[in-house]
């Protein structure tokens, strides 16, 4: 793909715009960097813009991740159960979305993000037991929901973090503030899967990818600084955001009607 100096702005726009939106919101925010790339940027197959979403999510994430593991709220035993069997779902998802048509893969795509918008809804809950650790017990119940998540999250080419966060509170018992930073050892993981395995196939735009990143970590940046402004009026902004998703999601589905 030949990059125009719009398209190359447009990319660290979007990027910027995920990165903040990612950075006061969390789990969903992700969502949006497939349709900014399939429609701000202009890669126009489906398959692609997901490959290239992947991999920026996986570098976010990561990044993130080294933040919150220095504060020390990252679950590492639990993380680990969960996301190494994850990314055997995510393989397994993202080899299956490669075969899917890219107009039905768009369909599907619109349904995952109405569900992440409705599940954003929701009133969040930061009960739970922040001296949680790993048991032969929570081994049972993480494996499993670990590898059901990395499925969805790979065949969707989304970090998942809407679904980690409340599977690893299900299984562990985990404060909401545990759960947020343990989770972005599977996005990162999921992501990377994801991308490595679409890459394979050469369906990711690299230098793409790089711009999105770069203009997440601007944005991130800024989000973070947002996220203390806005930490009075957290749900109704968080209920906002996902009317944002909504919207996105039914002008995907029709997009994808419409081709």
């Amino acid at each position: 793909m030949d990059l125009s100096h719009t398209a190359m702005i447009a990319a660290l726009a979007s990027g910027a715009v995920v990165g903040f939106l990612l950075a006061v919101f969390g789990g969903g925010g992700s969502a949006l960097a497939t349709p900014a790339l399939l429609y701000v940027v202009g890669i126009g197959d489906t398959h692609l813009a997901i490959g290239t979403s992947a991999a920026a999510v996986a570098v976010s994430a990561a990044a993130n991740l080294a933040g919150h593991a220095r504060s020390g709220r990252v679950k590492w035993p639990c993380a680990s159960v969960f996301a190494v069997a994850g990314l055997l779902g995510a393989l397994a998802g993202s080899s299956l979305a490669k075969q899917v048509d890219g107009q039905a893969l768009l369909m599907l795509f619109a349904v995952a993000m109405a569900a992440i918008a409705l599940s954003m809804m929701r009133r969040p809950k930061d009960a739970g037991d922040p001296l949680v650790h790993i048991t032969w017990p929570l081994t049972l119940r993480l494996a499993p929901m670990g590898l059901a998540t990395g499925f969805a999250a790979g065949f969707f080419g989304i970090g998942g973090g809407f679904l980690i966060v409340p599977g690893l509170m299900a299984a562990t018992g985990m404060t909401l503030a545990n759960a947020a930073a343990s989770s972005l050892l599977s996005v990162s993981l999921f992501g990377a899967a994801t991308s490595a395995n679409y890459a394979l196939s050469g369906q990711v735009v690299w230098p793409v990818a790089g711009l999105f990143i770069l203009g997440g970590a601007g944005g991130g940046w800024l989000g973070m600084k947002a996220a203390g402004a806005l930490a009075g009026h957290g749900l109704l902004a968080r209920r906002l955001f996902a009317g944002l998703v909504l919207v996105v999601a039914a002008y995907v589905a029709w997009q994808g009607l419409s081709r």
